[in-house]
């Protein structure tokens, strides 16, 4: 019989939730940021243009209330600054402000460090493998998505 603990779901689920821990610890250490704050401030960072809150919360694979607490948090921090959108007057355009910008740089630094160390227990040989495996997961997980829907 299977075990929780044999599950290849569960196994890469340990995996992200160490790498996670170990992420906010740091972030909020170094720069006060939660790892939600974190993924926002980097998503918006590399996005290089205002982004509406429906973009970054699909980017950032959550809903778009919980994308709303962490934008006003943030906002309220002025990390991050909110505009009218010009063609649609609900909408909000969201990016960076200069002090957002700064502690981007600092925290895309600091998350360059931490995935060099991960990939330095690799070999490069290891390395590619892990890469091509993770685009296969990744593509069965998205065609198993399609047939729970087709299934419903």
């Amino acid at each position: 019989m299977t075990e929780i603990q044999d599950l290849l779901s569960y196994k890469l689920h340990r995996v992200a939730n160490l790498l996670s821990r170990g992420a906010e610890l740091r972030y909020r250490r170094e720069f006060g940021v939660s790892l939600w704050e974190w993924r926002t401030i980097a998503l918006l960072g590399a996005a290089g243009e205002p982004t509406s809150l429906v973009q970054l919360a699909n980017a950032a694979g959550i809903d778009k209330g919980q994308m709303s607490r962490v934008v006003a948090g943030l906002a309220k921090r002025r990390i991050v600054l909110r505009a009218a959108h010009p063609a649609d007057g609900r909408g909000v355009r969201l990016t960076l402000s200069k002090l957002g910008e700064r502690i981007y740089q600092g925290l895309i630094r600091a998350a360059a460090q931490r995935d060099a160390a991960f990939r330095g227990c690799l070999s490069k040989a290891e390395h590619q493998v892990f890469d091509r495996a993770l685009a296969k997961l990744a593509g069965q997980a998205r065609e198993l998505i399609q047939r729970e829907k087709v299934t419903k």
